[in-house]
């Protein structure tokens, strides 16, 4: 990203140390990276300051009654700012999901990621990642998180500071898979972007369908990102997704869906090895070009 995001870990209040060693208990959201991705690679990792922004962790009242944290930054001045909903890698709301909420409200959004495992567990704390996806991830239901998605639209249009009718969404791995399926559930969406989320799967009771079960239902386009090397979504799934979307609904057919050729999974994961800078570039530039050009602004 530009030169201005690159910038040491103390300007938004957080020691180097602290941010990769320190363990999410008790920890701020956002602050810390989960164990089962460490060590981080801090040589890539940007961090964007929160000078000029209003960002920290907030409180959700989900329909059910409960309480769910997220992540929420936006303009620390003005109003009316265009919505973004982020939503987490398997890891939650990490370091580098807040991130990337502190640079959607650097270009003028409200944005925020909320803790969608909240119900299964703090996925920051699990060290291992097949523990990870068994004990939490593979719990977690798809209708339990689009209601929970749905109190988190709720809670921006109550901040008073967000313009909820200008509404976008987007989402990292298992976070692009819901950046579909929210899209085909939320008539409010005014477009979303997905950044390399598996499009097949098999239907279970908590994961009925899939986004290519869904192209008749989306409701604003969706711009997919993908890695041409991805081994764990394989180019054949992309390419039924791409063909599916021409017959799908009139959004279906404006969404785009770019792979990047020779280019892993998670390549905007600027704290992994799988970092790809000019992909993760390229597609911040597509992702904010896309939000503009669908009434996300």
């Amino acid at each position: 990203m530009d030169g201005d995001r690159t910038i040491s870990l103390e300007t938004i209040g957080l020691s180097r140390r602290g941010a990769l060693k320190a363990t999410a208990t008790g920890a701020a959201l956002g602050s810390t990276f989960a164990l089962s991705v460490q060590p981080v690679q801090a040589q890539t990792m940007i961090v964007t300051p929160a000078d000029g922004l209003t960002a920290g962790e907030v409180k959700v009242k989900t329909s059910d009654g409960k309480e769910m944290v997220a992540y929420r930054a936006m303009p620390a001045s003005g109003t009316g700012f265009g919505t973004i909903l982020v939503v987490q890698e398997i890891f939650g709301v990490h370091a580098h999901i807040a991130d990337m909420c502190r640079r959607f409200a650097k270009a003028g959004y409200y944005a925020i990621a909320p803790e969608l495992y909240f119900r299964q567990g703090d996925p920051k704390s699990q060290s291992d990642m097949q523990a990870l996806l068994r004990e939490i991830v593979s719990k977690v239901p798809d209708a339990q998180v689009m209601g929970d998605l749905d109190s988190t639209v709720a809670f921006a249009k109550g901040e008073g500071k967000a313009d909820t009718a200008k509404l976008g969404i987007t989402g990292f791995c298992w976070g692009g898979r819901i950046t579909w399926l929210y899209d085909a559930h939320s008539p409010a969406v005014k477009a979303g972007v997905a950044w390399y989320g598996r499009v097949v799967g098999d239907a279970t009771a908590l994961t009925p369908k899939h986004p290519i079960d869904l192209v008749k239902d989306l409701h604003g386009p969706v711009l997919g990102l993908y890695g041409g090397a991805d081994s764990g979504i394989p180019n054949e799934s992309v390419d039924k997704m791409r063909a599916a979307l021409k017959d799908g609904s009139a959004a279906a057919k404006k969404s785009e869906i770019v792979t990047y050729p020779d280019t892993p999974h998670a390549f905007n994961a600027d704290y992994r090895p799988s970092y790809r800078k000019d992909q993760a570039e390229d597609g911040w530039k597509r992702a904010l070009a896309w939000f503009k050009a669908n009434g996300v602004t």
